[in-house]
């Protein structure tokens, strides 16, 4: 059957008999419900000419779009492997990543929350102008582009100043001075984000989703290139002195930053092929003010998670070289399933809870807010319990290659084995901050990262005073995940308190189920890791425990799960199994 004969009847017309939603029993999805086979209507003018046009399938959109995630977060992943390769995992690696992340950090202060919470919804609703909102584009562009450019050179101009607010100084093994040349040579991406974030909400309006998607692959292509270049380029990064002609300097800076630029021009082409032309547009569109309040809370809640983001990074140089970098890429890793599965398996229940919310629903919002958190806890419980076992193996596997040092490695493994507590915790409070943006309330999200980075900022100066430079990193992991447990708890209090009785119940039989069959899994991955001989040394060792102990730690607990025929488990392996056929050759 042709896909495009499916289209979703609108819940306004289902009628007097649409099927009542039990609460405590497994539903079937609101797409199974409301799809009806009818013959498509043929593409109005308008719908043509942006791309893939509203009739497009939501789901096959979600699919593609989980399919760009996976290979994004997958090249992404290579890139970075590369770079421990290449520079190891010490200062310089430190150095990179925190001059890295400040042009993520200036880009969501500036323009990011703003984006989010003011751009998008107007874009939209400019769409019902007489142009189309042609006139309401260019002018948010012209905007944008000022603020952008404006930022992005006092950014560059104080970079001295982010080293020291980052870096602490006082430790012999951080060095401000790479940190800071660094900072100069990246700091001009910011421009370079913020028109990507840009371009893609304007095509996202439009229904395009795909170049946006995969322009993230381009900016991973042109890093890999990038540290292929900087292998081959003679001689060694000097780091006493730092000199900003130093050949090695300039391919890691500039190449990086040039992935970022070919990230945001990929999406010119794609956004003419709307038939948009820009031209430069002066003035301030009165309607960005009925959303001032939503976009200053959403603005809080950065300045606040990167208060948090600071004293992180303060604690984590002040110990041995190499915590930014184990830190960083535990972070990853620890991401990298809910990057790929997690929202995967919850873009087609969003959709469901913003229109209940909009419904004022309370009913349905809180069956799909159920429903996802028990998936979540299915899918993640026995992923982190893996991680906690294989941490170590995945380290010295991937980690020892290049400059990478095995003592490096191991620690980079601990600290994500450390880190797998605070998966769950970590999905939770992502759908539980869905929610509350899908009820338009930003102020209380806020609220809860402010309560989680008062939790946080005291422990973490406590892993600085009693731990040694060794194992601050894994204390400052532990701390993570303990502020995602608060924020968790903390949400679900306030999400019981504005929509009553959320069926918590339930969901912690599932949670115990799951973790009993989580806990056998780890015990045969255990017995398994003893099994491996020791005469095959670390790294051969951990080569042989990683595959064996993964595939085991996963298999006992998701075959348990589906001999019990958990109801929550059956979408979860739908999804998945989707998401694999999306991915196979064909």
């Amino acid at each position: 059957m042709d896909d495009d004969a499916t289209v979703l009847l609108p819940r306004e017309l289902r009628g007097p008999h649409w099927p009542t939603r039990d609460l405590d029993v497994s539903r079937r999805p609101y797409d199974e419900f409301a799809t009806q086979i009818v013959a498509r209507p043929p593409a109005s003018p308008v719908s043509a000419g942006r791309g893939e046009g509203a009739g497009s399938s939501l789901a096959r959109s979600s699919g593609r779009m989980a399919v760009a995630s996976a290979v994004s977060r997958v090249t992404g992943f290579v890139a970075k492997l590369l770079l421990a390769a290449v520079v190891g995992t010490g200062v310089v690696n430190d150095s990179f990543t925190v001059a890295n992340t400040l042009p993520n950090i200036v880009f969501e202060l500036l323009f990011g929350g703003v984006l989010a919470s003011v751009v998008v919804p107007l874009l939209v609703r400019s769409h019902d102008d007489p142009d189309g909102g042609r006139a309401y584009t260019q002018r948010l562009i012209t905007m944008a582009l000022v603020l952008l450019t404006v930022g992005t050179a006092v950014a560059v101009a104080i970079a001295p100043l982010f080293t020291a607010l980052y870096v602490d100084k006082s430790s012999a093994e951080a060095n401000p001075g790479l940190t800071t040349a660094l900072a100069y040579l990246l700091l001009p991406q910011i421009l370079f984000y913020g028109l990507f974030a840009l371009l893609s909400a304007i095509l996202n309006a439009q229904n395009v989703f795909g170049p946006p998607a995969w322009a993230p692959v381009l900016n991973n292509v042109v890093v890999t290139g990038t540290l292929v270049v900087f292998a081959v380029v003679p001689g060694e990064l000097t780091l006493d002195p730092v000199r900003m002609s130093d050949p090695k300097l300039l391919v890691l800076g500039l190449g990086t930053t040039l992935g970022i630029v070919a990230q945001a021009v990929v999406l010119i082409p794609a956004l003419l092929r709307t038939g948009f032309r820009f031209r430069w547009r002066w003035g301030f569109d009165p309607r960005i003010k009925e959303f001032g309040g939503l976009a200053a809370w959403i603005l809080g809640y950065v300045v606040v998670s990167h208060v948090g983001f600071v004293v992180t990074t303060r604690v984590l140089t002040g110990g041995t070289s190499g915590g930014v970098t184990a830190y960083s890429y535990a972070s990853l890793l620890f991401q990298l399933p809910y990057g790929i599965l997690g929202v995967s398996l919850l873009t087609a229940l969003m959709p469901r809870m913003s229109r209940a919310a909009a419904d004022g629903d309370t009913g349905s919002l809180v069956g799909d807010l159920s429903l996802a958190s028990r998936m979540s806890t299915v899918l993640f419980v026995p992923i982190s319990a893996v991680l906690a076992v294989v941490g170590t193996p995945v380290g010295i596997a991937i980690f020892t290659w290049g400059r990478g040092t095995l003592a490096d490695a191991e620690r980079l493994g601990q600290t994500l084995a450390v880190s797998a507590v605070g998966l769950l915790p970590f999905a939770l409070v992502m759908l539980q901050l869905r929610v509350f943006y899908a009820m338009k309330d930003a102020r209380t999200p806020t609220l809860i990262m402010l309560v989680m980075t008062a939790v946080k900022i005291p422990l973490l100066l406590l892993c600085r005073g009693l731990l040694d430079g060794e194992h601050i990193v894994y204390g400052v992991m532990l701390v993570n995940g303990a502020g995602f447990v608060v924020g968790a708890v903390l949400g679900q209090v306030w999400l019981w308190v504005r929509l009553g009785h959320l069926r918590s119940k339930r969901s912690l039989r599932v949670g115990l189920i799951v973790l009993g069959a989580s806990a056998l899994g780890v015990g045969a991955a255990v017995l398994a890791g003893y099994a491996v001989p020791g005469s095959l040394g670390a790294i051969a060792g951990a080569w042989v425990k990683l595959p064996v102990q993964t595939l085991l730690g996963m298999a006992v607990p998701f075959g348990l799960l589906a001999l019990l025929k958990l109801p929550e488990f059956t979408p979860v392996t739908r999804r998945v199994a989707g998401l694999l056929r999306r991915l196979s050759p064909r």
